[in-house]
């Protein structure tokens, strides 16, 4: 959290640093979702609600900063907020460079919050380029924007209850506002609003009124923000329901329009109100019992004007109760906590594993009750577990929602035509692998544009569409999850990618199948650009994506057809805490097998197995040989007891082959708590991990991957 910002926005002694956090969240969040409703706008028939979506980001993001004194970033947000209230109210058509300068106007507003988030450390981005060139789109060829808005006609509204007085658009000009805010639990929260409006340019004029109440502070303002605008400002120093906004109405022009209208020409004639008996009121006009009584100080209004101004006072209040009603749907939490959670829903799922293997020598007959407590146990135990875990899982799309505008740009600049598809979204995976898969996967998807897709003549030559189409696709298989990155280009060249690998003196030779011609380009410093850029082409990063993937428990195949595309696919373990496991006994030791790799055990006699070539061994299982592991020569464990023999096989698979293990005995199925090994010891060889059981022995967790890269070699 950036405790270095001093507030600059004069709010008292009100110290807004305690928010920042939550700010820099929300902006960049907001500018998130901006650049997203951007790149998906259809320019030739904008969507109201699209548009009317993008400036609601912009408006938050101005809103936010100016509050707490980022004065850059509310200047280049309230230019970009000007051109889209333009665009909303289809004064403007968008194009293309409308978009460009936009999206430009979110990258720089990114990188200035930054700043600020680093407190204050380097120089600040220039803007006045993107201001200029906002003022110039936003002017649309006219001189003044604020005059074009402001002669807008009025449309013409006679059915009174839809008048919405209190809250007009933005552009219509000034309103003279009551604004009452109480109870107060401090006497500065009132402060604090009057200096909102002293140190936000444009925001208006304000002065405070007598109140009958002491917990109430009552002022008059005249602003053209919105009722909406006032809230969203005011609700950093008090919370939105204790804000009554009511209109006072300029009684010069109640003469002409009764209120109701702006007096343009071709408005239709007023309604006549009569106003009920001033003795009781009602409850909707002033003097009614319990109102209070207007101040000396506050505009003087005609009777016509009190027959009127009550409507918009309701009008008023309604939207403000409107505003206040609903509820956060979400609540912000530390990962550090999540995480602390996690470790202990796992210290947890030792203690009942502890439980139910003490309790396994226990008479039914005779424990029953307790037997049945700890069957409840182990039930809610997994149960919590699964929602523990469901809160660090995030959905695939946080991760996909970055490539279109990255795309985007790349195309640009490479001259290409990219159309960009995504599958599977909403698969689900750990917050902790995405925040580590996203780097590898922003290179695969950069290295299909840059190598795989064609320029539009090559494609159109070769018969194709001139627009080339990247596919990212996410999706669950077994305890695993499979993210492609496909693409229609040229695809691998075996000639090339052997003649190169030639030239740097790697054993290769034409006998060498696809698949192992296509590992190739994960060796380091690989490359076959002819051309180095500053897109790619140095040879960095398909080794780095291949380490960052394997350091995750993951695998990554490459599978291609020349002139047709090619396809990468990442797989991955679901999560990296807790997971289901099988137990299995090798003479004294006992190893964990992930259950989502497990396929099938049986018990097998000594003639089932054959032995081949140096010692491998096979063995014969329905119609299909599948190489035998022993994990007693394997891990060289000890055996003391010489008459046993190993005549249980454990089949599992994964990278999408199946081998066999040769155990003692199962010991069952439980959930394991995962404990990474290489950061407590040292990176072991076939294992990835380890676990402590329910009798406190450490057992390591086996990597079925490793255990079959081992039976190909």
């Amino acid at each position: 959290m950036a405790e270095t910002h001093q507030d600059s926005g004069g709010a008292g002694d009100f110290d807004l640093s305690q928010f920042y956090q939550i700010f820099f969240e929300e902006a960049g969040e907001n500018l998130d979702q901006m650049e997203q409703m951007l790149l998906n706008l259809n320019l030739d028939s904008a969507d109201d609600e699209e548009l009317n979506g993008i400036f609601r980001c912009a408006h938050s993001v101005k809103g936010g900063a100016a509050t707490f004194g980022f004065a850059d970033v509310a200047e280049l947000t309230h230019q970009m907020e000007s051109l889209l209230d333009r665009l909303r109210r289809h004064e403007l058509q968008p194009t293309a460079a409308m978009v460009d300068v936009l999206l430009e106007s979110a990258d720089a507003s990114r990188s200035l919050l930054a700043r600020h988030q680093a407190g204050d450390e380097g120089e600040a981005l220039p803007t006045g380029d993107l201001v200029k060139r906002i003022s110039i789109l936003a002017a649309g060829g006219t001189l003044d924007v604020q005059k074009t808005a402001v002669a807008a006609p009025v449309a013409p509204k006679t059915d009174l209850p839809q008048q919405k007085a209190a809250t007009p658009a933005k552009g219509s000009g000034p309103r003279n506002l009551q604004i009452t805010i109480g109870p107060l639990d401090k006497p500065e929260q009132a402060d604090a609003i009057q200096e909102l409006f002293r140190d936000i340019p444009g925001l208006g004029q304000i002065k405070q009124l007598p109140s009958d109440k002491p917990a109430f502070r009552v002022f008059n303002a005249e602003t053209a923000s919105t009722d909406e605008e006032l809230l969203d400002l005011f609700a950093f120093h008090v919370s939105r329901e204790k804000v009554d906004i009511e209109l006072q109405v300029d009684a010069s022009k109640v003469d002409q329009s009764f209120g109701f209208f702006d007096g343009a020409a071709g408005a239709p004639a007023p309604v006549a109100i009569q106003k009920p008996s001033s003795e009781a009121g009602f409850g909707f006009f002033d003097g009614s019992p319990g109102a209070p009584e207007s101040s000396s100080e506050q505009p003087l209004v005609s009777s016509a004007t009190q027959e009127i101004a009550p409507v918009a006072k309701v009008a008023a209040k309604a939207s403000t109760a409107a505003v206040a009603q609903p509820e956060a749907a979400t609540i912000r939490v530390a990962i550090s906590k999540v995480d602390q959670l996690i470790n202990l829903v796992g210290e947890l799922v030792i203690t009942q594993a502890m439980l139910a293997q003490n309790s396994r020598a226990l008479d039914p007959a005779v424990y029953q009750q307790l037997l049945t407590g700890l069957a409840d146990l182990d039930r809610n135990t997994r149960d919590l577990q699964e929602s523990v875990m469901s809160i660090r899982m995030i959905p695939m799309s946080i991760v996909f929602s970055r490539f279109p505008r990255m795309l985007r740009d790349l195309a640009g600049k490479l001259g290409k035509k990219v159309e960009f598809v995504t599958q599977g979204e909403a698969t689900e995976l750990d917050k902790g692998l995405v925040e580590k898969i996203t780097d590898p996967l922003t290179h695969l998807v950069r290295n299909s544009c840059d190598h795989g897709i064609e320029m539009p003549a090559e494609r159109i030559a070769a018969g194709k569409s001139e627009s080339g189409t990247i596919t990212l696709s996410a999706s669950h298989q077994g305890g695993s999850i499979v993210i492609e990155v496909r693409d229609d280009g040229r695809g691998l060249s075996r000639t090339k990618i052997l003649s190169k690998a030639r030239e740097r003196g790697l054993d290769v030779s034409d006998q060498m199948s696809d698949a192992e011609v296509w590992q190739l380009i994960f060796a380091p410093g690989f490359s076959t650009a002819a051309v180095v850029t500053d897109v790619s082409g140095r040879g960095v990063g398909m080794d780095v994506v291949k380490k960052n993937i394997t350091a995750l428990n993951g695998t990554v195949d490459i599978d291609s057809a020349e002139g047709y595309g090619m396809k990468v696919s990442v797989r991955l373990p679901l999560t990296l805490a807790i997971m289901d496991g099988m137990s299995v006994g090798v003479g004294e030791e006992v190893y964990i097998l992930p259950l989502s790799s497990v396929i099938e055990s049986f018990q097998v006699k000594a003639e089932a197995v054959s032995t081949v070539g140096q010692g491998s061994q096979l063995v014969k299982v329905r119609d299909e040989y599948m190489p035998v592991i022993e994990l007693e020569k394997v891990f060289q464990i000890p055996r003391f007891d010489f008459e046993k023999s190993s005549d249980i096989m454990v089949v599992v698979e994964a990278d999408g082959s199946r081998v066999a293990l040769l155990v003692d005995e199962l010991l069952g199925q439980q959930q394991v708590v995962v404990k990474n090994l290489e950061s407590n010891y040292r990176k072991v060889p076939n294992v990835s991990g380890a676990t402590i059981l329910g009798d406190g022995k450490v057992a390591l967790i086996l990597d079925t991957g490793a255990l079959v890269r081992r039976s190909r070699h």
